[in-house]
């Protein structure tokens, strides 16, 4: 199929100094969760992207040297010619591809704590790290010439390692952006006045360009509004006039990591455009920013309107390493978008490897030779019988079709998409519903697939249906008895109090209030829940063991906007307490760090705790037939979770089973 001419600016080649991008499709650089730790398995990830059509693919933020260390985050590293090596894997896989390969040359600075060197952290004055108790030193002059010496000398270990483009990382809370803040008080020629904040940049450019010659461009990664100045772009601005046309390229983004990273729960397609679209009225030289875009016709006009000359992408690149293949071949409806849910930030923040919920095989590209747009072809005419049509039993269900076995859907439900359909009716998770409508699109075109909705099935009918293999992927409900982390044995009274669950809430339940709702599972189901009823009208309390509500998504970077969303909606926030016992219309509630007790009113009570899979049928059949449980039907877990084991099932039908590891590691040899 031909390319829609609508699109063919965003297959133009664009020169970026001495190098020429063979499309405006631009891989930033982002986190992996990989990095010096995993050679093989990063370099693998970044190869796809240049195959699926990336005219240039990025490192992460890579250190340029021992001081600056950002464990337990795993950075890429330039430190000596073991990482140039190391990076040469990654550069020569990109241009195996036609790609151009880019490094975000880092020093954390005063942020940085140095867990893993233990070398002193520097910074432009002494400051705490951003998180422990460590803190920096002061930089004197002889600080100063030896960091722009580190930068020199990581610019041209990244020259032999073959990279096109060579960034100096200015933004983010690092050490050249705390240069740049106005908090940057020295009194020498570095710090005080705007001119004075901008030197090292400047000198650093023109350095980094004298080392790498004609053979790298020199890009900077600069945020167009200022974290010291409430978002106002005055400053920015004026740097950025300084500085116009020294660097080969500008990576624009903003101060607000929560909003460049935003969450689509909060922040929607091309948000950074209000901040910075007036970058290219100040500098000749092109501009690449992000917007989680995932629409062809965003681009094009982000492109048109002067706005930038590369369309940038992490997460986008994630989810669909092949976007650009998709859009240039006519088929932009099968481009697998980006959801906005975070779940790969959150893994990189752990210290592992990326995953994705859109795209299973993120992450495991080396380990399990798994290609986001290649499936090993069949080798048995075997029937499969998926029982559920949930994320696992949908992704199960295409992947087995993709590979040419005959399979049959049955779902219990009038609607596809199990929990990601219920999901997504809850307040900003409508995009989470691209989960279920891209598998829908993919299980359309294929004929071995056949679908049978309101088919809730039995072990009788299970038996009688005699396929080959069954895959149960009927899922979790949530538990009505509050155990989870905090109870693990039922909370006193619940049977005679009114107890909800988010799957009652997901199905229209009318729940009477004032509502006590438990968060004992602490990701973003209960303070959504919680949301919702105040939207509804109801006046809610939120409980919660944790200081924080909702604390993982401090890990998908959303934490704060959910807390605050529901202080300004009017939620009660009762932190650090849990849900002691309950009665008819009460509730007693105890502090989580001590024995003192208080009693409430509750006219209904939601628990937000842990699920129980349901499983049942497996139990009933597995030593009669070839039945396995997939997704939360196994172990209840993310989305993502449920994607990759609903994937992993159809890659390994009919294969051996695994011998040891069921996949590859790199390891650190013993000498």
């Amino acid at each position: 199929m031909a390319r829609d001419p609508r699109y063919d600016v965003l297959f133009e080649p664009v020169r970026i100094g001495p190098v020429t991008a063979r499309n405006r499709f631009y891989q930033v650089p982002h986190c992996t969760g990989m990095g010096y730790r995993m050679p093989q398995t990063l370099a693998a990830m970044r190869e796809v992207k240049a195959e699926g059509g990336w005219g240039v693919v990025c490192t992460e933020y890579c250190s340029i040297h021992a001081s600056s260390d950002d464990s337990p985050q795993a950075t890429a590293s330039l430190w000596d010619e073991e990482d140039v090596r190391a990076q040469a894997l990654m550069v020569e896989k990109t241009h195996r591809h036609g790609a151009l390969a880019g490094v975000e040359l880092w020093y954390g600075g005063g942020v940085s704590a140095n867990l893993y060197s233990r070398e002193a952290s520097l910074g432009p004055w002494s400051h705490p790290a951003a998180e422990g108790p460590e803190q920096c030193r002061a930089m004197d002059k002889a600080d100063i010439r030896a960091l722009r010496g580190w930068y020199v000398e990581a610019a041209e270990r990244a020259q032999r390692a073959g990279f096109d483009i060579v960034y100096l990382y200015a933004c983010h809370e690092y050490m050249l952006s705390q240069f740049l803040s106005p908090a940057n008080r020295r009194s020498d020629e570095y710090g005080g006045s705007l001119e004075n904040r901008v030197r090292l940049l400047c000198e650093l450019i023109e350095e980094t360009k004298q080392a790498v010659g004609d053979t790298c461009a020199v890009a900077v990664r600069f945020s167009a509004d200022g974290p010291d100045d409430g978002g106002d772009s005055e400053e920015p601005q004026a740097m950025l006039e300084i500085l116009a046309d020294l660097p080969d390229l500008w990576d624009i983004v903003v101060a607000d990591y929560s909003l460049e990273m935003g969450a689509s729960r909060f922040v929607k397609e091309a948000a950074l455009e209000e901040t910075m679209a007036w970058v290219k009225q100040t500098t000749q030289k092109p501009v690449v920013s992000v917007g989680r875009f995932t629409s062809p016709d965003t681009m094009v006009r982000q492109v048109k309107a002067g706005i930038v000359d590369l369309i940038g992408a992490a997460r986008p690149s994630i989810a669909d390493p092949f976007l650009p293949a998709k859009i240039e071949a006519g088929r932009p409806e099968d481009i697998r978008e980006c959801i906005g849910c975070n779940i790969c930030y959150a893994s990189d923040s752990l210290g592992v490897p990326i995953r994705c919920t859109q795209n299973p095989s993120m992450g495991e590209e080396w380990r399990r030779g798994w290609h986001p747009e290649r499936i090993p072809e069949k080798t048995s005419d075997r029937t499969v019988l998926v029982i559920g049509a949930g994320p696992a039993g949908l992704e199960a269900a295409r992947a087995l079709g993709q590979r040419g076995y005959s399979v049959t859907l049955a779902e219990a439900r009038r609607e596809l998409g199990g929990r990601v359909s219920r999901e997504s009716t809850l307040p900003g998770l409508a995009e989470w519903a691209r989960v279920r409508d891209w598998r829908m699109t993919q299980l359309n075109q294929l004929p071995n697939v056949e679908i049978h909705l309101a088919s809730e099935l039995d072990s009788e009918q299970i038996l009688e249906f005699a396929a080959d293999r069954v895959a149960l992927a009927t899922g979790a409900a949530w538990r009505r008895n509050g155990t989870g982390r905090w109870h693990k044995t039922p909370i006193a009274g619940w049977e005679s109090a009114n107890v909800f669950t988010p799957d009652d809430v997901m199905d229209g339940a009318v729940v009477p209030g004032p509502v006590l709702l438990f968060d004992d599972d602490h990701y973003y189901m209960g303070g959504i829940v919680a949301e919702r009823l105040r939207r509804a009208g109801l006046e809610v309390t939120l409980v919660t063991p944790d200081g924080n509500v909702s604390a993982w998504t401090r890990l998908t970077d959303e934490q704060w906007r959910i807390q605050a969303r529901l202080i300004e909606l009017g939620v009660r926030l009762e932190t650090g307490t849990v849900i002691e016992s309950l009665g008819v219309d009460e509730a007693v509630l105890a502090c989580a760090y001590t024995d003192r007790t208080r009693e409430v009113e509750a006219a209904s009570v939601v628990m937000v705790t842990s699920r129980a899979p349901r499983d049942a049928l497996y139990r009933e059949l597995a030593e009669h037939i070839d039945i396995v449980p997939i997704g939360d039907c196994l172990a209840p877990g993310t989305i993502a979770s449920a994607v990759h084991s609903g994937h992993r099932y159809a890659r390994e039908m009919d294969a051996a089973p695994p011998d040891g590891v069921p996949f590859r590691r790199e390891h650190a040899l013993a000498p």
